[in-house]
């Protein structure tokens, strides 16, 4: 059932080699054995609410009904295929952005997936972008973000909740912890998607998938993604976005995404993993990724041992344990998960490279 909480340098992925690299790093990953009474959880989050229309236009549109409408109809078509759908908000109500990211962390979800729309002084710009979070930020990027995080100007009592963060201050984005970090690459894959499907299915002009200091993606420990649907201060893109069907063919193009990024991970609907064991295959159970390159000791992976790490552009992966035996490292992962490594997963090798599936 969908339930609503009571918690009131630049890098443009446009499909290209780094998409592909990124698909088929992750399609070889086999996601956790969770129990079979859970479901895929995903939190949609529509931007905006209540005091916050969202951005001003010369068209008239609110975006907050606009992303809330869309949010509702994703919502649905998810809970239909099966999934767990948690709203940061159905209605027309104010959320800070720490209730938003507080609402995803408290269901322990899967996905988080915040929904806005744009807007700029030239009313020529169109088209849609999706957003993962990170530091590599020009300065195209570093305005959304800084419109987005605007909102927190908006709450009660801001300077205490947000401990000196401002909005409108590049170091503060620089300053914030990489704790996504691990979630990075399902994001891109993600995010990869949706741009795929809005160009390829809705005709929209592709702006990329993009890194930016959204705070919102950042304090939410789960993949995660912001998608800029399109600019309402296009009238022509804005008049689309404003209609039942321009906002149905956008849930329903980020619902196939969702499918798509499920296949991909090896999730069935039950939230299961069909998996067939193979004699020369070396299983490792990856518990963390990050930019930084951590010590392989003990006590930098809450007791954890038999460590080992591979490096993939700019990240360093982290493994616990290796066996050719299947039964083992399912055990094994299940052990990671108890030290609180909750999203680990199983990784297989072969002549000590990840295995790339068709």
């Amino acid at each position: 059932m969908s339930k609503v909480s009571s918690y009131l340098n630049y890098f443009n992925l446009t499909l290209t080699t780094k998409f592909f690299l990124t698909y088929f790093i992750i399609n070889c990953f086999v996601i956790n054995d969770a129990f079979p009474q859970e479901k895929f959880t995903v939190v949609i989050d529509a931007g905006h609410g209540g005091k916050d229309p969202g951005r001003p236009n010369p068209n008239g549109i609110i975006e907050k009904h606009i992303v809330l409408n869309i949010a509702l109809n994703l919502g649905r078509e998810l809970k239909e295929d099966g999934n767990e759908v948690i709203y940061t908000r159905d209605k027309d109500v104010f959320l800070s952005l720490r209730q938003r990211a507080r609402i995803a962390n408290e269901a322990d979800a899967d996905l988080f997936i915040s929904i806005h729309c744009n807007s700029f002084h030239d009313s020529k710009v169109y088209g849609s972008e999706t957003f993962v979070y990170g530091l590599h930020v020009n300065k195209a990027n570093f305005e959304v973000a800084l419109k987005e995080n605007e909102v927190i100007f908006l709450e009660e009592n801001f300077e205490k909740n947000y401990q000196g963060f401002d909005p409108k201050a590049p170091e503060s984005l620089i300053g914030l912890t990489l704790m996504q970090e691990e979630y990075l690459d399902q994001s891109i894959l993600l995010a990869s998607f949706i741009q795929d499907n809005f160009t390829k299915n809705l005709n929209r002009k592709n702006r990329g998938v993009k890194q930016s200091g959204f705070w919102v993606l950042h304090n939410t420990y789960m993949p995660s993604v912001l998608v800029e649907a399109g600019f309402i201060s296009n009238a022509k893109e804005g008049a689309y976005l404003n209609t039942l069907k321009g906002q149905k063919d956008i849930s329903h193009n980020i619902f196939n995404a969702v499918k798509r990024y499920k296949i991909a991970l090896g999730i069935n609907e039950s939230y299961e993993v069909k998996y067939i064991p193979s004699e020369d295959i070396l299983y490792k159970v990856q518990i963390a990724s990050s930019r930084r390159r951590l010590d392989l000791k003990s006590y930098n992976f809450k007791g954890l041992k038999d460590l080992s790490v591979i490096k993939q552009g700019r990240l360093y992966k982290y493994f616990y344990s290796n066996s050719y035996n299947y039964d083992k490292i399912l055990e094994d992962k299940k052990e990671a998960i108890s030290k609180g490594y909750k999203k680990s997963f199983i990784v297989k090798f072969k002549n000590g490279k990840i295995v790339e599936e068709d």
